[in-house]
């Protein structure tokens, strides 16, 4: 009897959990490294509410995730991290099967990806690879190159794409980071001018809390909603709920909208109180200004571009639309 308890208390692997082990085993590292990355990256997502900006989640796998040398060692072919290409390269086949969608800098996660989710990484990479080889049997693209036909590497050039384009936003935010609490709010109501706001009020100097801009759509003011901006420099703290029910109590119901702008981020329970809110506050991040900053770049005036002067570069696109 005592035998029998033994055996039970100390059961023999299963022939299942036997052959996941030797799998396991049979990863190769990078495939190892891709299903470590996904595994926190997707926990990220799911705690955002299933959006995240890109430089955002890359941050946060860096200082949450422990990488060995290897993993941490620059690649020759870009200069960046073995696991930073290793994950930009698997995330080509999830974007490509439609569980994740790229929409100016923020990664959003699809209902077709949430349900692979609850799977485990290791079986939404195991999809997204399937999706990712009939999105190709279906847009295959071919180059001339000297009579030969050659198949073009859409994973580099996405790669090499998303890490340039990481690149350029950590030196705009690493210039933005440097600016003062004033010269932030300068810019946020510039960028509003170029967007065909007018911004009766900017709070002076030295006002703490309350309304930091008042825009209107005309001149004078007459047409609503009008907008009142709450401006937060604060590049390393997510904004919390309480400073958005601060801004909502200043809000005239039916004539008043609510723009909280950040250099930062906010906190997913943030986001859910601006989803749930009854008076509309639209919640602008640090990646998101920089987006609007690009895009209404040409109608800023010369003086307000020195807020924070951009280069364009242009690169070739896809014709895929």
């Amino acid at each position: 009897m005592s035998s029998l308890r033994s055996k039970n208390r100390n059961p023999l692997p299963s022939e299942y959990t036997k052959r996941n082990k030797k799998m396991e085993k049979e990863l190769s590292p990078s495939r190892q490294v891709a299903i470590k990355t996904f595994t926190k990256a997707l926990e990220i997502l799911k705690n955002a509410g299933g959006e995240v900006g890109r430089k955002e989640l890359i941050d946060k796998l860096e200082t949450s995730l422990t990488f060995t040398d290897w993993e941490n060692e620059l690649m020759p072919s870009n200069g960046q991290k073995r696991w930073k290409t290793i994950f930009l390269f698997y995330s080509v086949g999830c974007l490509k099967a439609g569980f994740l969608i790229k929409n100016k800098g923020t990664w959003i996660l699809t209902s077709e990806g949430e349900a692979e989710m609850k799977k485990g990484a290791k079986q939404f990479l195991d999809s997204a690879g399937v999706g990712y080889r009939k999105w190709a049997e279906l847009n295959k693209k071919t180059k001339e190159t000297d009579g030969h036909e050659e198949k073009l590497n859409e994973e580099t050039q996405f790669i090499n794409l998303e890490l340039l384009e990481n690149q350029a936003y950590n030196g705009i935010i690493s210039y933005i980071n440097k600016k003062n609490p004033y010269e932030f709010q300068d810019l946020v109501a510039a960028l509003l001018e170029a967007m065909g706001y007018h911004t009766d009020f900017i709070a002076e100097r030295g006002r703490d809390g309350g309304i930091d801009i008042i825009a209107y759509q005309d001149h004078l003011g007459i047409k609503t909603p009008r907008i009142k901006v709450q401006v937060k420099h604060y590049p390393k703290t997510p904004i919390a709920p309480d400073p958005l029910r601060s801004l909502k109590g200043l809000l005239h119901a039916g004539e008043e909208i609510g723009l909280f702008v950040t250099s930062g981020t906010f906190s997913s329970e943030a986001r859910r109180f601006s989803r749930e809110s009854t008076g509309h506050i639209k919640l602008v991040d640090g990646e998101e200004l920089i987006q609007l900053w690009i895009e209404h770049y040409d109608k800023l005036d010369d003086e307000d571009k020195k807020l924070l002067p951009l280069y364009p570069v242009f690169f070739l696109g896809s014709s895929e639309e």
